[in-house]
């Protein structure tokens, strides 16, 4: 479970990367970093105690996108929400794994994500497009996942994942909008592009046993 933490932490940092570039001003990127900060603490420097007490809905004040950005509101209110979530998500299993016993600890990123944003478009507004569908790509797998394991899990842990892959649905969806938003109309020859890439993705092989990288290679 401390892999699935790890990806939470992840993937909030990600939709707060895509609110600073692209949505808000200084004051409003600061605050974000604050929010995160705890979190990243525990994570990477290991200098808090992980009890986080509601930290996830935390923010002390709205973050208002810049007037200049046609598409702005809609990300923020979107990736708002998607990062309290997945920071809530984080303190969850890490209340999970306190209860069970099970030591934190760090664990390196697969290659599926990096795989994908090496073939993201390097002039706007394709970046922001082609990082929006990779999300998506993520937050659906990461859906996949949970329903692949919850019914040989015990109780709790069955209920917890279908509790999660009900948010991850909603969050690749999110990301789709976005991208739709952000293009101005139809994204679904990129969204192919972006499936046929991942479909070699897990079907190559990977010398990390990981559950969408990739075939487990023989070594």
């Amino acid at each position: 479970m401390h892999i699935y933490t790890f990806s939470e932490l992840k993937a909030a940092q990600t939709a707060m990367l895509l609110i600073r570039k692209y949505a808000v001003d200084k004051e409003n990127a600061a605050e974000l970093l604050a929010w995160l900060k705890p979190y990243e603490d525990f994570v990477y420097r290991r200098d808090f105690e992980g009890s986080f007490n509601g930290k996830h809905g935390g923010l002390s004040k709205a973050i208002v996108a810049k007037g200049d950005v046609r598409f702005g509101a809609e990300l923020v209110d979107k990736m708002v929400l998607l990062i309290k979530e997945e920071l809530h998500h984080f303190q969850q299993v890490l209340d999970i794994m306190t209860a069970r016993g099970i030591e934190y600890s760090n664990v390196r990123a697969g290659r599926y994500a990096k795989e994908l944003m090496r073939q993201v478009r390097t002039h706007e507004p394709a970046t922001l497009i082609d990082k929006l569908i990779c999300g998506a790509y993520i937050e659906a797998r990461s859906c996949e996942r949970f329903a692949k394991l919850a019914p040989h899990l015990d109780n709790e842990l069955s209920k917890f994942y279908v509790s999660l892959l009900r948010s991850e649905a909603r969050h690749y969806q999110d990301y789709l909008a976005l991208a739709e938003t952000v293009a101005g109309g139809d994204i679904s020859e990129r969204v192919n592009y972006f499936g046929q890439l991942e479909a070699k993705i897990i079907q190559s092989t990977d010398d990390d046993f990981r559950f969408h990288s990739g075939v487990p290679s023989s070594e």
